[in-house]
C-alpha cells in the first residue's frame, strides 16, 4: 500500500468515527486538496479511491485538469476569487467555496456556461471575526444569501468556514456550532443548505461532531505541503 493509500484510509476511518459519534444520517464528503501536488500524486489518490479535490490556484489547477481529464474527478475551488479569474473558475470548478460578496457571485452566474448546469456555491462566513480571514459577517449571512437568491447560474448548497486556528476544542467548537446555527437558519428562509463544508487536517474530527457534512484535508493525506513553485 503506498502512502498516500494508507494516509486516505487512516483518515476515512477517522471521518466514520466522528460520523458515528455525532450519529450523523448521512455521508460526509472528502475534499483532498490537492494545492502544490502533482497530477501523477491526484492520479494515485484516484486510484485509492479519492475523485474530490479541491484547489486553490487557478492556473496550477487547470494545468491538473488537462492532465487528469480521462479522470472522472469533481474539482473543487477553495480561496478568494479574483474578478479576472471568475469565468475560469465558473467553467472549470463543480463547487466554489469561499463566496463572500454578491458581487463575486453575480460574476461566478453570469460567467458560468449554463449548459453545464448550476455552479454550486457555498457562502463563507468569517466566524473567528479575523481581519485575517475571507468570510462575510455572521450577521450578514443569511442576506447574503437571499440577495443571491435569484442568480440563474449558481445553486447555493451552505455554508463554508476556516475557522481560528487554535487547539482549544472549546474555541473549535463555539466556531463550528455558529456555522451549523447559520446553516439552520437558511433552511427555515427556504434554502437547502444541505453543505457544511467546515474542518481541515488539525479540527476535522470536532468538525464533524458538530454537524460538517464536507471536510477539507491536505496534510493528512498528502504530507507537508511543497512551497508553490515547486509544484
Amino acid at each position: 500500500m503506498s502512502p498516500i493509500s494508507a494516509n486516505l484510509q487512516a483518515v476515512r476511518a477517522r471521518i466514520q468515527s466522528a460520523a458515528r459519534l455525532r450519529g450523523a444520517s448521512g455521508p460526509v464528503t472528502l475534499v483532498a486538496v490537492s494545492k502544490t501536488q502533482s497530477a501523477d500524486i491526484i492520479r494515485e489518490a484516484f486510484a485509492a479511491g479519492q475523485a474530490v479535490f479541491g484547489e486553490n490556484y487557478v492556473q496550477e489547477a487547470l494545468a491538473k485538469q488537462v492532465l487528469l481529464a480521462d479522470l472522472p474527478l469533481e474539482w473543487h475551488f477553495i480561496g478568494p476569487i479574483q474578478s479576472n479569474k471568475a469565468k475560469l473558475i465558473a467553467n472549470h470548478f463543480d463547487w466554489v467555496h469561499g463566496v463572500d460578496r454578491l458581487k463575486v457571485a453575480e460574476a461566478l452566474s453570469r460567467q458560468r456556461d449554463a449548459a453545464r448546469g448550476p455552479l454550486n456555491v457555498l457562502l463563507q462566513v468569517n466566524v473567528s471575526g479575523e481581519a485575517t480571514k475571507s468570510g462575510c459577517a455572521p450577521a450578514n449571512a443569511l442576506a447574503l444569501a437571499l440577495a443571491m437568491r435569484e442568480l440563474a447560474n449558481i445553486r447555493i448548497r451552505g455554508l463554508m468556514a476556516i475557522i481560528e486556528n487554535v487547539t482549544d476544542v472549546t474555541t473549535q467548537r463555539a466556531q463550528f456550532r455558529m456555522l451549523a446555527h447559520l446553516a439552520a437558519e437558511l433552511r427555515v428562509s427556504g434554502f437547502a443548505a444541505d453543505t457544511l463544508s467546515m474542518g481541515m487536517t488539525q479540527d476535522f474530527e470536532t468538525a464533524i461532531e458538530e454537524g460538517a457534512t464536507m471536510v477539507r484535508i491536505g496534510t493528512a493525506i498528502f504530507g507537508a505541503r511543497a512551497p508553490k513553485a515547486a509544484a
